[in-house]
C-alpha cells in the first residue's frame, strides 16, 4: 500500500493538470503534451499513421484527446483495455457579440454550458479560456488569467436570499470584467492578448469560463482536495498518469493500452469529439488495420475488449443523508466507485462488477458501491454510450465526490491516486 506521501505528490500534479486545463481544449493538449514528454509520437488523423506494434501514441481531435501503446506481440485479435473520461465541465460559455455592460460595469455575455450549480459561481475570481479560430487557419489557445467576477447582490437588498436564492439564466450570470464604455471594450482583445494575437485575427471562438483559483490539499491529515473540474479532470488525469507509468513498465505482451478523454459528456456526448461520435472508433480502427486485421478479427478483438467509464460520482453527504441510498453510502477517503443502475444508466453488470474487483484488489485498493436512492435518479455518463456505439463491454467507475457541478468541487486525496493505481492494474491487463 503506498504511503500517504505519493497520494498528496498525486494530487498536487492533479492541482497542476487542472490549473493548465481551464478549458476542454487545453485539457486535451495538456495531456497530449505530458504524454509527448514520456515519448509517446503524436499522431495526425490527415496522415499515414507507422507501424503500431510496440509504439505508444496520442491523437487530438478539437477537445478530446485519445493515447494508446501497442505491445510488441501484439496480434490482429489483441484485446484492448480502453479507460474513458471526458475533458468538458459545466459552467459557462461565451456568447457571440461578447462584450456588453451598463452603469459604467463591462461585462461578458455568456451561456449557461451543461448544468452547472449556478449560485457556486458567485463571488469568485474566474478566468476566460479556449481557442481562437484565425484568419490564418490557425487554431490557437487563450487563458485569460483572473479577469471576471459574478457578484451577488448583497443581502441588504435581497432579504430574501438566505431563504430561497434562484439566479436567473440570462440577466443574473453575466459577469463583470471591468469598468467603462461597454461601446468601447472588447473583451477579445483580451483573449487574443493572452494568445500573443490580434483580435482583428479572430474568425470565431470556442471559449468557456473556468475557476480561477488552484486546487487546493486540507483538512485533518489532509485528506480533502478541492478544486474546480473535478468532474472530470480527475478521470482524465489518472488515466495520463496510469498510462504514462505502464507504458514505461509494460513488456511485450498485454491487451492495447488505450486512454479515451472525449469532450461534451455534460452535454450528451453528441458531437465529433464526443463519446456517441466517431472518434474511438475511428482510432481503434487504424490501430487494428496497423496490426493486419480483417473485420472478422477486429470483432473478434472487441469481443475480448474493456472499457472502464470512469467519471466523478456522489459521495454521501452529511447534511442531506435523506438524498442518498440508506444503506449504499459512500464516502471520501474509502475508495475508487463501482456505479450501478438498474436502469443502465451506467454500464456496469455483473460481469463487470467482478472484473473491476479484480483489478482493485491487484492493485490493492478498496472500492465502494454507488447507487442512488430510488427517488432521486442518477445522471449518466460515457458507459452506456461507449458500449452501445462498439459493443465492449463496459463498466461504469470513478471516485466519490461532494459538490458535483460546482464551480469548486470536492474530492477525497487517496481516492485521486487509488484511481490512478486501479487504472494502471486495468491498462495491464
Amino acid at each position: 500500500m503506498p504511503d500517504s506521501t505519493s497520494a498528496i505528490a498525486h494530487a498536487e500534479d492533479l492541482a497542476d493538470f487542472v490549473a493548465s486545463s481551464p478549458s476542454s481544449y487545453h485539457a486535451s493538449a495538456e495531456a497530449a503534451r505530458r504524454l509527448e514528454d514520456a515519448g509517446f509520437t503524436r499522431l495526425d488523423e490527415h496522415e499515414e499513421w507507422p507501424e503500431q506494434r510496440g509504439g505508444r501514441f496520442v491523437v487530438v481531435r478539437d477537445g478530446a484527446a485519445i493515447a494508446w501503446t501497442v505491445p510488441a506481440r501484439a496480434a490482429a485479435t489483441t484485446p484492448a483495455h480502453i479507460l474513458g473520461a471526458h475533458t468538458d465541465s459545466p459552467g459557462f460559455k461565451l456568447k457571440p457579440q461578447p462584450s456588453t455592460g451598463t452603469k459604467g460595469w463591462l461585462q461578458a455575455a455568456v451561456e449557461v454550458y451543461g448544468g452547472p450549480l449556478l449560485n457556486s459561481w458567485l463571488d469568485r475570481e474566474l478566468r476566460l479560456a479556449g481557442r481562437l479560430a484565425l484568419a490564418d487557419g490557425r487554431v490557437v489557445l487563450a487563458d485569460t488569467g483572473a479577469l471576471l467576477r459574478l457578484p451577488q447582490l448583497a443581502v441588504h437588498l435581497d432579504r430574501e436570499a438566505n431563504t430561497g436564492l434562484a439566479l436567473d439564466k440570462q440577466f443574473q450570470t453575466q459577469p463583470v470584467w471591468g469598468l467603462g464604455d461597454a461601446d468601447q471594450a472588447d473583451i477579445l482583445a483580451e483573449l487574443a492578448a493572452s494568445a500573443g494575437v490580434s483580435a482583428t485575427e479572430i474568425r470565431g471562438y470556442d471559449v468557456v469560463v473556468a475557476d480561477a483559483a488552484r486546487g487546493s490539499i486540507f483538512g485533518k491529515d489532509d485528506a480533502f482536495f478541492a478544486s474546480g473540474r473535478l468532474d472530470d479532470l480527475a478521470s482524465a488525469h489518472a488515466g495520463v498518469v496510469a498510462l504514462q507509468a505502464h507504458a514505461d513498465a509494460a513488456g511485450d505482451d498485454g491487451p492495447v493500452a488505450v486512454l479515451a478523454a472525449f469532450d461534451h459528456e455534460e452535454l450528451g456526448s453528441a458531437s465529433r469529439s464526443g463519446a456517441a461520435g466517431p472518434f474511438l472508433e475511428d482510432v481503434l480502427e487504424r490501430v487494428y488495420a496497423g496490426l493486419g486485421a480483417d473485420s472478422s478479427e477486429r470483432r473478434r478483438a472487441a469481443a475480448a475488449s474493456w472499457c472502464l467509464s470512469s467519471d466523478v460520482g456522489h459521495s454521501v453527504h452529511p447534511n442531506y443523508v435523506h438524498k442518498h441510498d440508506p444503506v449504499v453510502q459512500p464516502v471520501l477517503g474509502s475508495g475508487p466507485i463501482l456505479k450501478l443502475n438498474a436502469n443502465q444508466r451506467y454500464a456496469t453488470d455483473a460481469v463487470g462488477s467482478a472484473a473491476w474487483r479484480s483489478w482493485c484488489d491487484r492493485a490493492e485498493v478498496r472500492t465502494q458501491e454507488f447507487v442512488s436512492n430510488n427517488n432521486v435518479p442518477c445522471g449518466s455518463t460515457i458507459g452506456p454510450i461507449t458500449a452501445t456505439r462498439l459493443g465492449i463491454r463496459t463498466v461504469d467507475v470513478g471516485i466519490p465526490i461532494l459538490s458535483m457541478h460546482s464551480a469548486r468541487e470536492l474530492a477525497g486525496v487517496s481516492d485521486l491516486h487509488d484511481l490512478s493505481r486501479v487504472a494502471g492494474a486495468f491498462f495491464a491487463g
